[in-house]
């Protein structure tokens, strides 16, 4: 790579619950070229003169076709990064997007697989370039979202009950949360038309039937609540 140029690429974060629903889950890729090669790294594609994408999204699509091969339930652009130092072969820099899967996505390819974030965060695996930094602000970006709309939903199948919510708002946001305020959420996106009360229940292995939900999203983008989830401080 001469000094003009930089090296420009489009990459994916993209999330699943555990399942256990007790955590999130990031799809990695081996890679299969210098730099880094037969490292785990967030899936991607390069993005230049000769590529055949329109535009960033359109690059992200392609990113998830050939190297994710994952369908998400919703996707946005998170940001970018770029400096001199993330890539060895020079200046460099990424825009990385959030995509929230179907806990039953399933993955046939043998360069892809799910790794527990859990297992970032302790460096039990150690992304290249500056992936970790990316997935850290990926996540951060669905916690504060989690907090005023349904994004949570994304992650479940599409018929879900108040419990599989509630691990879903749990894994976005890293904490507990009321039982209370997410029926209420739940009540309040029934009334907008984004949640139907399907009249069946699932019965669980152990406890009490569980009342099912059918999740209807209205629009691009998730419903956008007023108020936080969470109570004040």
């Amino acid at each position: 790579m001469s000094a003009v140029e930089v090296l420009a690429s489009v990459d994916i974060v993209a999330l699943r619950l555990a399942p256990d629903l007790q955590g999130l889950q990031v799809l990695l890729h081996r890679r299969e070229r210098e730099p880094h090669r037969g490292q785990w790294a967030l899936p991607g594609v390069i993005v230049n003169g000769s590529t055949p994408d329109n535009s960033l999204d359109a690059a992200a699509e392609r990113a998830l076709r050939e190297k994710a091969q994952v369908l998400p339930r919703h996707m946005e652009q998170v940001g970018t990064e770029g400096n001199a130092f993330r890539d060895p072969r020079g200046w460099s820099l990424s825009t990385y997007y959030l995509a929230l899967l179907d806990p039953a996505q399933s993955i046939e390819a043998e360069q892809l697989a799910f790794f527990d974030l859990d297992s970032l965060s302790t460096r039990k695996v150690l992304l290249p370039f500056d992936h970790g930094l990316l997935v850290q602000r990926t996540c951060e970006r669905l916690a504060a979202k989690s907090l005023y709309s349904s994004l949570p939903l994304y992650l479940l199948p599409t018929r879900f009950t108040v419990l599989d919510a509630l691990s879903a708002a749990q894994a976005c946001l890293g904490r507990p949360v009321n039982n209370t305020s997410l029926r209420k959420r739940l009540e309040r996106l029934r009334e907008a038309g984004w949640v139907r009360d399907t009249g069946e229940r699932n019965q669980p292995r152990l406890g009490r039937p569980q009342q099912l939900y059918e999740h209807l999203p209205q629009g691009v983008g998730p419903f956008l609540f007023e108020r936080s989830l969470l109570p004040e401080a």
